[in-house]
């Protein structure tokens, strides 16, 4: 029996739990760092919180006997995938990314693309009123001295009360969002710009499509780079690479 880790956070991981779960000779457990407080369902063996850094996660994988390490964690969630390839390496075991394309600029977007959020604030000091903000709800504090701008804030779950958050309105939703409902967000309050992360896949990218329509400006985080080891761009290639692994381990 095939012991497999799959580090999870997006709806990827939730697809590729119920998949490899059906696969004969792989017993699956899938971990969620425990940010959202009512995560989506995984199927299986199921562990919430963290590992407690690199040698947490090498205490772990050694403790279940763990043979393979999927990190399909959010394109933002760098330093669990620095982890995961640093504790993989020092254990000897596979690891595989399953890392979803970005979005792609199309012709009639306009976009600023920004490393970070600290960059994304600092844009928006020069060209925005009211702003869509739409980075979860772990870095809002950032934009918390913004002047002049009034936020609309969507994340799953509201920021804790110790968080300083800019002025505006909080919206707790989650996706996947349809094309309707991102236009009428848009147009209800007036939005001249969004600010969003790069992530990539089809639950938020409505957001993107209603911003080209309205002829609305988005603000782009780019993403953090990614540590090298083998990846695929979805969950059917992150299940043949496991069938190939069955036939090799």
């Amino acid at each position: 029996m095939l012991r497999v880790l799959i580090l999870g956070g997006i709806g990827d991981a939730v697809e590729l739990a119920a998949k490899v779960a059906n696969i004969p000779g792989i017993e699956a457990i899938a971990s969620l760092a425990g940010r959202t407080r009512k995560p989506a369902n995984l199927v299986g063996n199921v562990r919430i919180g963290g590992f407690g850094g690199v040698p947490g996660l090498v205490g772990y994988l050694r403790e279940m006997q763990i043979d393979i390490l999927i990190d399909a964690t959010h394109p933002f969630a760098n330093q669990i995938s620095e982890n995961a390839a640093a504790a993989t390496q020092e254990i000897g075991i596979p690891r595989l990314m399953v890392i979803r394309p970005p979005w792609e600029k199309l012709g009639d977007d306009c976009w600023l693309e920004v490393e970070n959020n600290l960059a994304a604030a600092a844009v928006l000091a020069n060209q925005a009123k009211r702003v869509f903000l739409t980075i979860g709800r772990q870095e809002i504090a950032t934009f918390a001295n913004s002047q002049g701008i009034w936020f609309l804030m969507r994340m799953i779950d509201p920021p804790n009360t110790d968080v300083i958050i800019p002025p505006g309105l909080i919206l707790c939703d989650r996706g996947p969002f349809t094309l309707e409902n991102e236009q009428e967000i848009l147009l209800k309050y007036n939005i001249d710009t969004i600010v969003s992360k790069n992530s990539g896949g089809s639950a938020t990218y409505p957001k993107i499509i209603a911003a080209r329509k309205l002829g609305i400006k988005v603000v782009m985080v780019n993403r953090p780079p990614v540590p090298p080891g083998e990846q695929v761009p979805d969950v059917d290639s992150a299940c043949k690479w496991l069938f190939d692994k069955l036939d090799i381990l």
